[in-house]
């Protein structure tokens, strides 16, 4: 399940309120993974993207490694702590790309298949469709055995 496509009805299906945002998966690489919402659904009193929308484009990248390069059987990601930065107004679509490096993928599915769990962190930039930054996250995460 690894094409963006999949895993855009995956987290739609999993977490029903994305459905309504329309987001959507992007990017689904071992490295790089994004996710992408329109400006319609996600519109404030202010005519701007929501603050919540921005948190959750931005926050759900956690989760999405567990389908592209942070795949342990028993295994799901789970996320400790995230702060946002909100840079500008969002009045387009945007779009939330986060990146983890090797090293970092290979130490959490060590960790996770020896000790049971493995933290990490991951920083999201958000930009609009002109690539104007409009917020940034810094989220700790965790891989986490469950079974």
């Amino acid at each position: 399940m690894t094409t963006p496509e999949d895993l855009t009805a995956h987290v739609r299906q999993m977490i029903p309120i994305f459905a309504a945002m329309e987001l959507e998966i992007v990017e689904a690489g071992r490295t790089t993974v994004a996710a992408r919402i329109p400006a319609g659904p996600n519109s404030n009193h202010f005519g701007s993207t929501y603050a919540g929308s921005l948190f959750s484009v931005a926050e759900v990248l956690g989760g999405v490694y567990a389908s592209t390069s942070l795949v342990l059987e028993g295994a799901v990601p789970l996320v400790k702590q995230v702060t946002i930065d909100f840079l500008r107004p969002a009045t387009s679509a945007v779009v939330a790309r986060a990146t983890l490096d090797e090293d970092t993928i290979a130490r959490v599915l060590a960790e996770t298949a020896e000790r049971g769990k493995s933290d990490f962190v991951l920083e999201t930039e958000v930009t609009d469709e002109a690539g104007v930054v409009v917020a940034r996250t810094s989220g700790n995460y965790q891989l986490r055995k469950m079974f």
